[in-house]
């Protein structure tokens, strides 16, 4: 049996940026028992040359929205990267979520040949097949960021667990 890349996809782009959504609900919650103001983390990384945590978020969200619309040749939501609260970062990963709902499976099945030009950081681009680049590029990107994200909030004192990051709500 073929796997299509809509299946291979979409499901796990949409599965695992809800379970992002749900650590955050999470962090926030927790946030909210300790009496801490949650900007704290909005800056905070792992490593002096690391991207903070807000900016881990919305790469996981833009991974997926931008790999979906560079195959299928669809527009994504464009967001401004000025989220400053954990509601506006759940904001974008329900947008996100949410478009990738009304992504057709026709739009990415079929073009697994198909040849995609991205950016690599600031001055670089790279090219590869549609397949390869939504599976080895685009969903190892999002999984990356996600984990960072996770990473940062388990690092200051946010109770999660591997639970959370693999079943999201449905581990509550």
């Amino acid at each position: 049996m073929t796997t299509s890349l809509s299946s291979a996809t979409l499901p796990v782009f949409t599965h695992m940026l809800s379970n992002l959504g749900h650590i955050l609900a999470r962090a926030q919650a927790d946030a909210a028992s300790r009496g801490f103001d949650t900007a704290v983390l909005f800056g905070y990384r792992l490593a002096p040359d690391m991207l903070p945590f807000s900016r881990q978020v919305q790469i996981a969200c833009d991974a997926a929205k931008n790999g979906v619309a560079r195959v299928s040749g669809l527009t994504a939501p464009k967001f401004d990267d000025t989220e400053a609260t954990f509601d506006e970062l759940r904001a974008r990963i329900e947008q996100t979520v949410a478009w990738l709902a009304t992504v057709p499976a026709s739009a990415l099945d079929g073009k697994e040949d198909q040849e995609v030009t991205f950016p690599v950081g600031k001055d670089a681009t790279r090219t590869m097949k549609s397949g390869d680049y939504l599976k080895l590029w685009s969903l190892p990107n999002m999984y990356f960021h996600i984990t960072m994200s996770y990473a940062i909030l388990r690092h200051n004192g946010v109770p999660l667990g591997k639970r959370d990051y693999l079943v999201g709500a449905a581990a509550a």
